[in-house]
């Protein structure tokens, strides 16, 4: 349950923020690929510079979710891992 709110504030705050300077649809693009990673066992941090940076390697008309792209995008998948210190 620790986990779930912590990224709840994390959500909140990548939504309040903007994402610096992306737009309302990026940033609930990467609420809910914060939502779905949230069973994970890395520090929300770690989960939020993963999906920025996932939703950052997608094309802006791209219509899945980070979570169902990453599936068909290994490479940079990995990229992203290694960037946020996932493994």
């Amino acid at each position: 349950m620790k986990i779930k709110s912590s990224l709840s504030v994390f959500a909140g705050i990548l939504l309040a923020s903007g994402l610096a300077f992306a737009g309302a649809d990026d940033a609930a693009w990467i609420a809910k690929c914060m939502t779905d990673n949230g069973s994970a066992n890395v520090a929300p941090e770690v989960i939020s510079k993963y999906c920025t940076c996932m939703n950052g390697k997608m094309d802006a008309n791209e219509t899945l979710s980070i979570s169902a792209w990453e599936k068909t995008h290994p490479s940079e998948m990995a990229a992203c891992e290694k960037e946020a210190g996932w493994k």
